[in-house]
């Protein structure tokens, strides 16, 4: 598939998922497509954990709530470490978002499904701390995210977007 044609086709998918695994050398793939990702002053704040043992993700979904991607063979958890990057600045958001972008095209290219996880992650229950006590995370890193990852059981829909000329335009703002 042709980059543009990757990016036109991701959907988020939050239903079921076949029971098949993603074999290892995929997983690989998408963790270095995050990882290639641009980063703010180089600071390559992201990590990532790719979970595909089956007892690891039933401990995982058993603190996420509401319960979603429980079906999926595989799961990519982000970690991020809040680096000062320039003056005052972090970028790590921007270079987590870059890495989970980079990973949901290459999820897409490669024939799966995932939807980008993140709210209730990083929400006041703090899901993500959980997650991290179970993968033995140490405290300086953070989990942000996750990806649920496999192949679609339901038809997995494009989200309707608003006509896209209507959100751009050159040289000036005329919307």
């Amino acid at each position: 598939m042709r980059t543009i044609e990757t990016i036109a086709a991701r959907k988020s998918y939050r239903g079921k998922y076949d029971a098949a695994p993603v074999p290892r050398e995929e997983l690989v793939q998408i963790l270095e497509a995050g990882l290639r990702a641009p980063s703010g002053c180089n600071k390559q704040t992201t990590s990532l954990i790719a979970v595909d043992d089956p007892a690891v993700l039933a401990q995982l979904h058993a603190v996420i709530q509401p319960p979603i991607g429980e079906t999926a063979p595989a799961m990519i958890c982000v970690l991020t470490r809040r680096i000062i990057a320039y003056r005052d600045r972090t970028y790590y958001v921007q270079d987590y978002a870059a890495a989970i972008e980079n990973m949901l095209l290459t999820i897409t290219a490669l024939g799966y499904d995932s939807c980008w996880i993140e709210g209730h992650v990083t929400d006041v229950d703090r899901i993500g701390d959980q997650m991290a006590r179970i993968l033995g995370v140490p405290e300086e890193y953070e989990l942000v995210a996750f990806l649920p990852i496999g192949k679609a059981v339901e038809e997995a829909k494009l989200a309707k977007k608003l006509p896209l000329e209507s959100r751009y335009s050159f040289n000036r703002f005329d919307m």
